[in-house]
């Protein structure tokens, strides 16, 4: 089993026994929150869709599937996700076979998916990885595979430059669990309008996947393939900076 990410893209490609393509947290209908508060953005819905037809015709997955966060607004469903959901994942269907991972965003998610298969949040096994969106401790299944892909974090680095200013790019997680015995790789956001995380300045750790691995120790990648370090390094030499 081979787990490459698609240089430039937030995009994995694992390949076993079939050839699978993964992205997370699409966020589909994000501009109706963005609209509620104030910002006009036309919605990304047919761009993101156009890129993702883009990358399974250039690499031919047998399947897609779509780690958690497909549609964005809870607990209620807007107008925008009724409309432009289905239409999304029924256009993707009609080339691929679509594998949906539940994210916490992901309310109502079957009714917005059709010809897509829906597996539980607890995630999903294909190919000896186990795939689970990690806002919820995967299924015990899902934890004995060899390699486990998750997502949920919307991992960055702020990069500053020596003139002060700075900016967030979205990166890969490769971390080792030491309690299983386990590559773990966390998956940046497909949907740039979404947000991420800064892993150098987060002030506490949360949620089930850190219980997993240890995020100091892990290796940070850039979406181009460039290896930044682990985060304990990054911290480090970020401190030595402002000293």
């Amino acid at each position: 089993m081979r787990v490459l990410p698609i240089a430039g893209e937030a995009v994995l490609i694992a390949e076993g026994k079939h050839r699978v393509m993964v992205v997370a947290d699409l966020h589909l209908g994000i501009e109706y929150e963005l609209w509620l508060g104030g910002a006009n953005v036309p919605s990304q819905t047919g761009k993101l869709l156009d890129l993702l037809r883009g990358m399974i015709d250039e690499h031919k997955p047998e399947r897609l599937v779509v780690l958690g966060d497909l549609k964005h607004n809870v607990p209620r469903t807007s107008w925008q996700e009724r409309v432009e959901v289905p239409d999304f994942i029924s256009k993707l269907s009609q080339i691929v076979e679509v594998t949906l991972v539940p994210g916490n965003h992901d309310t109502g998610l079957r009714d917005l998916a059709p010809g897509a298969e829906v597996c539980a949040s607890e995630g999903v096994v294909i190919d000896g990885v186990g795939y689970f969106h990690g806002h919820t401790w995967p299924d015990p299944e899902v934890l004995s595979s060899r390699i486990l892909i998750t997502a949920h974090l919307h991992p960055s680095i702020r990069l500053v430059d020596p003139l002060g200013s700075s900016r967030s790019e979205r990166v890969w997680v490769r971390a080792f669990s030491e309690e299983y015995e386990k590559e773990v790789v966390v998956m940046p956001a497909f949907n740039p309008l979404c947000g991420s995380l800064p892993l150098n300045e987060m002030d506490e750790e949360k949620g089930p996947l850190m219980k997993l691995i240890d995020l100091n120790r892990s290796r940070i990648y850039l979406l181009d393939g460039t290896y930044l370090g682990r985060l304990e390094e990054i911290m480090t030499a970020q401190r030595h900076r402002k000293r």
